[in-house]
């Protein structure tokens, strides 16, 4: 549903927590003691302190995009990950095993985007066009033996998805045709039913992109091209608008009151100016300010033992992974 904006009546100001500028930062979770943003072409994996404002420690560098990691439950260095065409384990030493790669059989090249972990452990993530064809976009998701299925097609840019905290609503965005859908999710299997337009972005105010649901069940919604990050009632309602000192902000997470935005630098003409750390524009920076709202930490990655990549000293009996199943919505 199409709503009309709001404004927050005492807006939070915002501060750049990273001085360096991404280019296109995503993937921005909560998980453990710290913070995991990505750059996604550049493939790097990056661990922030939400404690404390700094560029953090660069965890892993691949050669191939990076959308989204998860921890792997159990085995830590170890991630679950959207990376190039597909889903692969990292391990600490980047080495990668793949579980599927959907995204290299699309009609026009293709790369992941975000993802996240529903509460159960599945891991879900999003292929894209790299020139941003409508309806080529998909949803996948990785069960717990391994097994990848693509679960939504026709999109044009898949981003999120994000989860209640019972893991029985999922919101998926589509950034390129600027729309919300809310599906009911069956906690025992992953199946996505009753799937509803949630909201509905009016053409020329940007495009919702990572999501976020806090402790009250409200979504928290960065807006790429709008320079914003919008909250919305479990209901479809717009709550608050928050205003932001860069255009395309990626990716929300709620921390202890605070809200953290990663943002992006690509596209922008011309590229910010000033040196690190001065202006009035932070694109490219994750951002910080006080809100008063958490919502919970991003949930690990539960394989079973025996699924390539996780490491186990003994091999369990599952069906076989990377075989990419569908059930298209």
């Amino acid at each position: 549903m199409t709503r009309p904006p709001h404004t927050a009546a005492a807006p939070p100001a915002f501060r750049p927590w990273t001085t360096r500028r991404r280019e296109l930062g995503e993937g921005l979770r909560h998980t453990g003691d710290r913070l995991v943003t990505v750059d996604i072409l550049d493939g790097t994996l990056t661990a922030l302190d939400p404690a404390e404002p700094g560029d953090g420690e660069a965890l892993l560098r691949l050669d191939i995009p990076l959308g989204a990691v998860a921890p792997l439950a159990g085995h830590p260095g170890h991630w679950l990950a959207a990376a190039g065409t597909g889903a692969a384990v990292l391990a600490p030493d980047g080495s990668r095993t793949w579980l599927a790669r959907p995204g290299a059989a699309a009609p026009a090249r293709s790369r992941v985007n975000d993802g996240c972990c529903d509460p159960s452990g599945r891991f879900w993530f999003g292929t894209m066009p790299y020139g941003g064809e409508r309806g080529l976009g998909r949803l996948h998701r990785v069960d717990h033996d391994g097994s990848v299925t693509t679960v939504v097609d026709g999109l044009t840019i898949p981003n999120g998805p994000a989860f209640t905290a019972d893991g029985t609503v999922m919101y998926l965005a589509d950034s390129g045709e600027g729309r919300i859908d809310r599906f009911r999710v069956r906690p025992e299997d992953g199946r996505l039913l009753d799937r509803d337009t949630h909201v509905v972005f009016a053409p020329g105010n940007g495009g919702p992109d990572g999501m976020v649901v806090d402790d009250g069940g409200c979504l928290w919604v960065a807006v790429w091209g709008g320079g914003v990050v919008h909250r919305y009632a479990p209901d479809g309602t717009l709550v608050a608008v928050l205003r932001l000192p860069a255009v395309q902000p990626t990716s929300p997470v709620l921390v202890a009151g605070t809200l953290f935005v990663a943002t992006a630098t690509i596209g922008l003409v011309p590229p910010p100016a000033g040196s690190p750390g001065s202006g009035s524009r932070h694109d490219g920076r994750v951002l910080a300010a006080v809100v008063g709202v958490s919502a919970p930490a991003a949930h690990p990655a539960v394989l079973c033992p025996g699924t390539p990549g996780v490491p186990s000293d003994a091999i369990a009996a599952r069906p076989s992974a990377g075989v990419i199943s569908t059930e298209v919505l």
